[in-house]
Parts: structure tokens; C-alpha cells; sequence
């Protein structure tokens, strides 16, 4: 397939307190192989000196641009401006403590131009495979949704379900989920699911995705590996503001999961893990207890699916490093 390189495209950074990793984000941003492209980073009011590297850094770069916020958005508010001031036809999102491979913006655009020729979809959501690394140097393969061909692209309801509730159809694949550092799309699908809820201070990339899929949208992944993310831990990050945005984001969605007979599964499995990470175990035991009131055969289930993958994985990040 011929690549349309007069393609203008959008690469999106979000930068809080980012000090320490924006500089190798913005430098692997430039290193990108396609030439019609722009770089805007949105400082989130950072209170380090985030702001002042990104301006010295970009300051003889013509194609790239710094966008201060006078106070602290959030994520979902710094990618709503990165948006709203994109001049690409398509925009692809990199995290402050991300690396991106010089190929990820052409392959990720030809992944897309392809599917939407192949079966005439308007809202494509596409998402790159990576690799996450743990301070112990522990590397995970982040393999994309939908990257496994064609018949493995969830869509609609299932990719909802899956989301929300851990449902969806088997014959998708899910992957490591629909996070926004891996996504490019077009500009106008992004605005047409009506952008990323500023009131999610977390999961606001999967209230966008649930939006885009619940509007019909197909979720396609590339399996070539096109970002290194680098494990961070952070006050945003915590089990606690994690809980309060899930059960936020049930809320959200309580039409549709009440239909879906899912709003208290999806309401009370977050405390589940919640008490999971917080490790008290008398209090997660408890919380099983409660949502098997509401679906006492899908919970065992998602013990047995999840809970032993979930335990080795924990068990290597926190490995001493080699």
C-alpha cells in the first residue's frame, strides 16, 4: 500500500512533573520518519521545571510548540488542549515518560488507512504494541487490542463490556487494553466521541474508549512493538484515586450497565483490588463477599481468569533487579 506522506499529522505530550524523562519523550517524538508532522506539548502547571527544558529544548524546532496551563488540569484537560489546538488530520499521543521508535507514526498511520479502506469504518481507534519496564529491569510485552488480524478487532458493545465489566466476546483480542499513550486516530473521531471527561483525574482513556466503542467504533492494534514505557509510580497513580475514578466511571455509564445488568459488578469489583494493592486481605475478602450478592457465578470466574496472571506479574516487578 502507497504511504500518503503529505499526511499532516498531530504528536501530543502531556508533561506533569516530567523533569527527569521529557527530554528523551520529546527527542524520540523528533527522531519520528515521517515528515509532515507537528509536536505539541502541554505543560500541565508542573511545579518543577518541566516548563523551562521542554521551551530550551524546542526553542529551534519550528514544527514544535509548548502550551502552558496557569493551573493543573489533569490528564484528560492537557490532552482536551492538545486537541483542541491540533492542526494534524490525525493525532497520536505519546507519554512525558515514553519512548517511541522512529517508525511508530507511519506505522500506526498505514494500520489505519488500511482498515478503514478494507471495511468502510468511520471510527477507528488505533494502538501500538510496546514493551514496560520495571526499575528492576522486569520488561513486560504490551501486545495491542485487536493486533492479532482482522477477526481479532473488537468492536461496539464488546470492547463497552469488556471495559467496563470484563465482559466482550472471546473471539476478540483485548490486549493490554486502550491506554491513550499508544493511540492515534483522526482528529474529527476524537472530537466526535466529544474528547476525554475532564473530570476523570484517571481512566480517562477508558471513558474515551468505552464512548468510541458504545458509538460503533473498531479497535485496531499494530503488533510490532512501537514504544518502550518506562514503569513510574506517582501521587496520581495511587490505589485510592484509582478506586474513586472506577467506581466514577461506573457511574458514568450507569445507563448502560444497568441494561447490561453490570452496574454493581462494575461498582464494587474496584474495591476488590483496591484492598488487592493496599494489601489488606480481610477487607478484599469482604469485598468478593459483596459483589458475589450481586453475581456469585462471574466472580469466581474472574478469579480464576485473572487472579494468577495478576500474582505472577507482581511477583517479577518486584524481583530485585539482576
Amino acid at each position: 500500500m502507497p504511504e500518503a506522506d503529505d499526511a499532516f499529522i498531530t504528536i501530543g505530550i502531556t508533561c506533569y512533573n516530567a523533569e527527569g524523562t521529557i527530554t528523551r519523550a520529546i527527542k524520540s517524538a523528533q527522531k519520528q520518519d515521517w515528515p509532515n508532522y507537528e509536536i505539541i506539548i502541554v505543560d500541565d502547571a508542573s511545579t518543577d521545571t518541566s516548563a523551562k527544558i521542554v521551551k530550551d529544548l524546542i526553542k529551534n524546532i519550528k514544527h514544535a510548540h509548548l502550551i502552558v496551563h496557569p493551573e493543573n488540569k489533569g490528564p484528560a484537560g492537557a490532552r482536551n488542549t492538545i486537541l483542541e489546538n491540533a492542526k494534524g488530520e490525525f493525532l497520536a499521543f505519546f507519554d512525558d515518560d515514553d519512548e517511541s521508535t522512529p517508525d511508530r507514526l507511519k506505522a500506526q498511520y498505514n494500520k489505519i488507512i488500511k482498515y478503514e479502506t478494507a471495511h468502510k469504518q468511520n471510527i477507528v481507534m488505533c494502538f501500538a504494541s510496546g514493551t514496560r519496564r520495571y526499575n528492576n529491569g522486569y520488561e513486560m510485552d504490551l501486545e495491542a487490542v485487536g493486533s492479532r488480524g482482522d477477526a481479532s478487532v473488537p468492536y461496539g458493545d464488546a470492547m463497552a463490556d469488556r471495559l467496563l465489566f470484563y465482559g466482550g466476546s472471546q473471539d476478540f483480542f483485548y490486549g493490554f487494553g486502550p491506554p491513550t499513550c499508544a493511540l492515534m486516530a483522526r482528529v474529527p473521531t476524537l472530537k466526535t466521541v466529544g474528547g476525554f471527561d475532564k473530570s476523570l483525574r484517571r481512566v480517562e482513556d477508558v471513558d474515551l474508549a468505552v464512548r468510541a466503542a458504545l458509538a460503533g467504533g473498531h479497535f485496531i492494534g499494530c503488533p510490532e512493538k512501537l514504544f518502550l514505557q518506562h514503569a513510574t509510580q506517582g501521587g496520581d497513580k495511587a490505589p485510592a484515586k484509582n478506586l474513586e475514578a472506577e467506581q466514577q466511571l461506573a457511574r458514568r455509564h450507569i445507563r448502560y450497565l444497568t441494561k447490561k445488568r453490570r452496574y454493581h459488578y462494575a461498582l464494587l469489583w474496584p474495591k476488590v483490588r483496591y484492598h488487592h494493592f493496599m494489601h489488606e486481605y480481610g477487607a478484599m475478602g469482604l469485598a468478593i463477599l459483596h459483589v458475589m450478592l450481586y453475581h456469585p457465578l462471574k466472580v469466581p470466574s474472574q478469579l480464576l481468569n485473572t487472579g494468577l496472571k495478576r500474582l505472577q506479574h507482581e511477583h517479577k516487578t518486584k524481583q530485585k533487579k539482576a
